[in-house]
């Protein structure tokens, strides 16, 4: 992940996810977290479950990977984002710009791409640093999910 800047060419409208920098696609992530949270499959209807448990990487107060670098060696579940695989990004929330522009979304006003806010994602309670928890906290991952929709509302009335 790369701090973001407000940026004078907005890129992410002009050039498919195919066609960006490494920089580009990686100022894309807002840092809210989300994906970092641990996740539970219906294996019925294969319904995908957001938890409070936050990877063992993510600092919840900063929600930025502690070894970013080194997520995929030391985290095997980590799943690193590739243009190569986003018809799979169903998985990711609603909210991420990654899903987002795949699907030919346009970013939300709240990006701190669009802000030039790197705090903005907080403000607009997107992020899980007042409701995520540490993995080691959490003994049952089925009594953690949560709906992140409520999880962000929630944020919001906090703040």
């Amino acid at each position: 992940m790369t701090e973001q800047d407000k940026t004078s060419k907005e890129f992410w409208k002009e050039k498919r996810l195919s066609q960006m920098s490494h920089d580009e696609w990686e100022s894309l992530c807002d840092g809210c977290g989300r994906c970092c949270l641990h996740k539970l499959e219906d294996e019925d209807d294969g319904q995908i479950y957001y938890t409070r448990a936050a990877c063992t990487l993510l600092d919840v107060s900063s929600c930025r990977c502690k070894d970013y670098g080194n997520r995929e060696t030391l985290m095997p579940d980590c799943i690193q984002l590739s243009v190569d695989h986003a018809e799979y990004f169903d998985w990711l929330p609603e909210t991420c710009a990654y899903r987002l522009l795949a699907e030919g979304e346009p970013l939300p006003e709240w990006h701190p791409l669009i802000t030039g806010d790197p705090t903005s994602v907080i403000k607009a309670g997107i992020s899980v640093r007042d409701f995520a928890k540490p993995l080691s906290e959490v003994e049952n991952l089925s009594d953690e999910v949560i709906s992140l929709l409520e999880a962000g509302i929630a944020s919001q009335d906090d703040a």
